[in-house]
């Protein structure tokens, strides 16, 4: 596999964890989000036409080091934000672990970005 097509599954992954947090409304979308619904269709060919989510930042000094993971997301307005920052951190963490066995574990940050 490719590093672009890892980090492409690692960041649907992450995604997907994130989603499944209760407390968490979203992904903080990007300026790619938002322009997105004015592109003609099929302008996300060079993706494999899959939406990259724009509030999940991974990345890896060195191919040895761990993956740094930033996470950016818009909580519901009647949880505590630092109980759903440490479920998210939880959730993905154990994800990744269960995709990358072996490795060390990654350094996680979210940051809440919006309440609703």
């Amino acid at each position: 596999m490719t590093d672009r097509a890892l980090r492409t599954t690692l960041t649907e992954e992450i995604a997907s964890a994130v989603g499944s947090v209760p407390g968490v409304a979203f992904l903080r979308p990007g300026l790619g989000g938002r322009l997105r619904s004015a592109l003609p269709r099929g302008a996300g060919a060079a993706n494999g036409g899959r939406a990259v989510p724009s509030g999940v930042r991974l990345s890896r000094p060195d191919e040895a080091g761990p993956w740094r993971v930033e996470i950016h997301v818009v909580a519901r307005g009647q949880v505590r934000t630092l109980d759903v920052a440490r479920d998210v951190v939880r959730a993905v963490q154990v994800r990744l672990a269960g995709l990358l066995p072996g490795q060390e574990a990654p350094k996680v940050t979210v940051t809440v970005t919006g309440l609703v």
